[in-house]
């Protein structure tokens, strides 16, 4: 079939689902909130989420990003990213008397949760995740030592406990679900006592568009994901169409699709990140229309219902 140049676009497949989570979603509004209620500018500690297009409509409404706090002025509101901050972050900001939302993820919370009570009963950590993402930087700055990063199964091999009779594995939410199984199989080899976490640590969101893409691969003769190069959640959808056998492209938005991608590809599938508004992936779907597509089509799949409640103070008078 791919072989087949007179093929010509025609079908868009969406699946399901795709797009902003429960945690994305609440990122947002609490810089939205804190931006009506208190007035521009607010200040938000690295990316709120990773996405370009959500985090320049911000600027425009008046959030100021930073990564360092000596960028923000005394008495200012800040706001701390849902990839969620380490401990030194959250004390320096609590001493220089910001006022302070917390828009980590709830379930990356859960994570620096675990770690917080697991340290005090002894434990030291193996954390699966990528070196430099600010969420492994604020889960891995949980504590001030004890906690080892293993980015692939070779440095399961390399990682050096101080003891091996109390220890416990931790991932960072947004990774491949089954490169993360890999890993931890690895780590159960090498240290058969490690204590794992009672559910996993990656995502809802994370699975739930990672088993779409599954479903979808199969399908289609081409997947595009909607998602920012920074996103992880996003470059693991196109990384696992791949893998699937399944070319697949990212895009931060629908002018960087290329025709000569779709030249003797018929059907298309279509996804996005969890930080991604649908509103490119409609974007895209104009842009797959004026190539020649003609017929969209919804996957079926689970429906998400999940939301997080706003930290207090953010309650907007009626």
């Amino acid at each position: 079939m791919k072989n087949d140049q007179q093929r010509t676009l025609s079908e868009i497949t969406l699946a399901e689902p795709r797009g902003f989570c429960a945690g994305v979603d609440r990122a947002i509004e609490i810089v939205e909130r804190a931006l009506q209620k208190f007035g521009a500018p607010i200040y938000v500690r690295h990316e709120i989420v990773h996405n370009t297009y959500v985090v320049n409509d911000l600027k425009n409404k008046g959030a100021i990003f930073i990564e360092e706090l000596d960028d923000v002025p005394p008495g200012a509101t800040l706001v701390f990213s849902a990839h969620g901050v380490s401990r030194a972050v959250q004390e320096e900001a609590r001493a220089r008397g910001f006022s302070i939302f917390d828009a980590t993820c709830p379930l990356v919370t859960k994570v620096h949760v675990e770690v917080a009570k697991l340290a005090r009963e002894g434990y030291e950590f193996i954390m699966i995740g990528h070196k430099g993402h600010p969420e492994v930087e604020g889960t891995m700055g949980q504590l001030d030592h004890g906690i080892h990063l293993v980015e692939d199964v070779a440095d399961v091999a390399r990682v050096q406990p101080a003891q091996t009779e109390k220890l416990a594995v931790v991932t960072q939410t947004t990774l491949s679900v089954d490169d993360a199984a890999e890993i931890a199989e690895a780590v159960r080899l090498r240290f058969p006592k490690v204590r794992e976490p009672k559910q996993q640590d990656i995502c809802y969101a994370t699975q739930n568009r990672q088993d779409a893409v599954k479903i979808l691969s199969p399908q289609v003769d081409i997947v595009i994901v909607v998602g920012s190069p920074t996103s992880s959640n996003s470059n693991r959808l196109r990384e696992l169409a791949q893998k699937l056998g399944t070319p697949a492209y990212m895009v931060d938005s629908a002018a960087e699709l290329q025709p000569a991608w779709f030249e003797g590809k018929a059907r298309v599938g279509l996804t996005a990140g969890a930080s991604a508004p649908e509103l490119l992936v409609d974007q895209v779907i104009e842009r797959l229309r004026s190539l020649g597509a003609v017929a969209v089509r919804k996957m079926d799949g689970i429906e998400e219902t999940l939301k997080f409640p706003l930290p207090k103070g953010l309650k907007l008078d009626a």
